[in-house]
């Protein structure tokens, strides 16, 4: 008996090695680096498009931005109330449709999260290379 809880508690200590090996080198790799988004542009106006019906880029920082269920400050600057005031480019109609293609006066809640589609842009090194190349007939860069 006594042999073979000294098996267990070693085979238990060897495996909680082998997981904490793994967990570190895990947490260690690339896809644990943040990018260093300290570098991002004032407004850089409108940024090309790579592939068609790609939701355009967001051409600030949007630090700080609160978007959540009750609050969406993109909305100040791109709704339909504030756009021409602000010179922002105005958010489309089509983010006021629904599944079905009905139209609401109201944002529909699967557009309302802007940053699930928008994204900002920021002059750093990438984390993994990117062999993309746009569409043919879209600049990009």
């Amino acid at each position: 008996m006594k042999k073979y809880l000294a098996l267990l508690f070693a085979s238990l200590a060897v495996s909680s090695f082998a997981v904490e090996k793994v967990g570190s080198s895990i947490a260690e790799g690339a896809e644990s680096t943040a990018p260093a988004f300290e570098n991002m542009p004032k407004d850089n106006g409108k940024i090309g498009l790579n592939y068609v019906n790609q939701p355009p880029m967001i051409p600030h920082s949007v630090k700080g931005y609160q978007v959540t269920k009750n609050t969406n400050q993109c909305l100040n600057c791109h709704g339909v109330e504030n756009y021409r005031t602000t010179g922002a480019p105005r958010i489309s109609p089509t983010h006021f449709m629904d599944r079905q293609g009905n139209v609401s006066a109201e944002t529909s809640p699967r557009r309302y999260f802007c940053l699930q589609c928008h994204v900002p842009q920021a002059d750093v090194d990438p984390i993994i290379e990117n062999q993309f190349e746009p569409t043919k007939g879209f600049g990009g860069k």
